[in-house]
């Protein structure tokens, strides 16, 4: 099944949430792109609906940022957003971790 989105957080102004509770799913993986908008964005609406929430980490991609001058290179954006989610959201993982269980 297909979901078309058109904003960083996979389950606004879409049919996900009622597709997955249809299905009785309870937990929900994450990857993809951008760490720091969809990534972030779903991963944090799914941990708010309850859905036991998993972000592979090394299957997201990141980007540089720039803010005032400052570019923050992509890898520290990626840390940043990663510790995040992994400290009240998400359990994050990497690919190999993932498979393996």
């Amino acid at each position: 099944m297909v979901v078309v989105k058109n904003y960083p957080n996979s389950f606004l102004k879409t049919e996900l949430k009622e597709i997955l509770d249809a299905d009785g799913i309870k937990d929900v993986e994450v990857v993809g792109a951008m760490s720091h908008m969809c990534i972030d964005a779903t991963t944090r609406a799914a941990s708010d609906f309850g859905y036991k929430t998993t972000v592979v980490q090394d299957a997201c991609a990141p980007r540089d940022l720039e803010h005032e001058g400052v570019t923050v290179p992509a890898a520290s954006v990626h840390a940043v957003k990663m510790s995040a989610l992994g400290f009240a959201y998400a359990t994050i993982t990497d690919t190999e971790a993932y498979v393996a269980q």
